[in-house]
């Protein structure tokens, strides 16, 4: 891909693609399922009904995000319905009526229900990644009407793997970094047995950041680590790097991620596929490191510290707790592998959906994280 082709992210899904289709969303109000439906309505407004499961414990949340977007134009949201349920249960927590009303109607099922953090222990990752996809493969194979099963799965599902990574990889014995890369991929390892009987998607991002434009974001993770830690050591003379920083990190815009999985999800031969939404040009960590700190402090790092000096402090709870990163995302900027994503471009090359460079957009996430931590009246935790 040349770099003229990397300045922004463009759509064209060409075609009335979401005409009487009926959608079902985990993991809603998640952002990622709560910006996939805006961009529904921002492409067509010809849905005919989205449902959107939502745990108990999140109904006033859920109804918060309905309210929000009734006051936005491009949301429909007399075509949308709460449910109220848990993918962990038998038959998604459902009552029996509202189950085979949804497995009557149900055209599309959107999986992104999962447990997302890094330092999660394995028994509640297990339960929702996992477990949580047995039980939602379990309910969709009994749809009447499913066109296309569409789960949101990682990239790291590499685990410790090094190299290139392509997408029809999947199994492999480098082992995890955490129990969060273990559990996707088991999870994963279940939505491939249902490829043969249940047309399937599956889409595996690599880590997602903010938008291009806005730099929004709800997930302060990744490089956002990375600025809390420039945070909480800009009012040194200098900025130290940590270790040597030659492993390439994945890091994509919100925005592509959305607009990609929107459209493969109902491309004609996206069945039975996988796809890397990656960057296919990824900066090393230092590389990323240099360019927060420039844009975020203006300030350049000028010598290096040992990272195991790193790790060692970061054993300490406290001082986690005040840099505001957790350990297990140093991982992310020691293991190098490239994630090869030709079939992904390849599908999408009518769309002009492309990934923006990084450093293209690194002004606008380092403004919306500026915003963020000064108003304490936007109540967004980033620590």
């Amino acid at each position: 891909m040349s770099d003229s082709s990397r300045k922004g992210n463009q759509k064209d899904y060409g075609g009335d693609l979401f005409m009487s289709n009926t959608y079902l969303f985990t993991g809603f109000p998640g952002y990622l399922a709560t910006a996939l439906i805006e961009d529904f309505f921002r492409v067509r407004n010809s849905i005919k009904k989205i449902y959107l499961l939502h745990l108990p414990s999140m109904e006033k949340q859920a109804k918060k995000q309905i309210e929000t977007w009734e006051e936005d134009q491009n949301v429909d949201t007399g075509k949308i319905e709460l449910v109220q349920g848990d993918i962990t249960q038998e038959g998604l927590g459902l009552p029996s009526k509202t189950s085979k009303q949804l497995l009557q109607e149900v055209t599309h099922v959107f999986h992104l229900a999962a447990l997302y953090d890094l330092a999660v222990p394995l028994m509640p990752a297990w339960k929702v990644n996992v477990q949580g996809t047995r039980e939602v493969n379990r309910w969709l194979s009994q749809c009447l009407q499913l066109e296309r099963y569409i789960y949101f799965s990682t990239a790291y599902v590499s685990g410790k793997r090094e190299g290139v990574v392509y997408e029809t990889d999947l199994s492999h014995g480098n082992g995890f970094k955490n129990h969060y890369e273990y559990t996707k991929h088991e999870a994963e390892n279940l939505v491939h047995r249902m490829c043969k009987e249940i047309p399937t998607t599956i889409i595996r991002p690599g880590i997602v950041v903010g938008h291009t434009k806005s730099g929004a974001t709800a997930k302060f993770d990744g490089p956002y680590f990375i600025l809390n830690l420039i945070e909480a050591l800009k009012s040194l003379p200098v900025l130290p790097y940590f270790g040597k920083g030659k492993a390439r990190v994945n890091l994509v815009p919100q925005d592509y991620v959305i607009q990609a999985t929107n459209y493969l999800a109902h491309h004609p031969a996206s069945s039975g596929k996988t796809y890397h939404l990656t960057d296919p040009n990824p900066y090393t960590a230092k590389e990323i490191y240099e360019q927060l700190s420039y844009v975020y402090a203006d300030k350049h790092p000028r010598f290096s510290l040992p990272l195991s000096l790193a790790n060692q402090s970061l054993k300490i709870r406290p001082l986690r707790k005040v840099l505001g990163i957790q350990r297990e995302a140093l991982d992310y900027f020691l293991c190098s592998a490239d994630y090869d994503n030709r079939q992904a471009e390849m599908d999408l090359a009518a769309s002009d959906i492309f990934c923006s460079d990084f450093f293209s957009y690194t002004d606008a996430l380092v403004d919306y994280y500026r915003e963020k931590r000064c108003d304490p009246s936007k109540h967004v935790s980033i620590l």
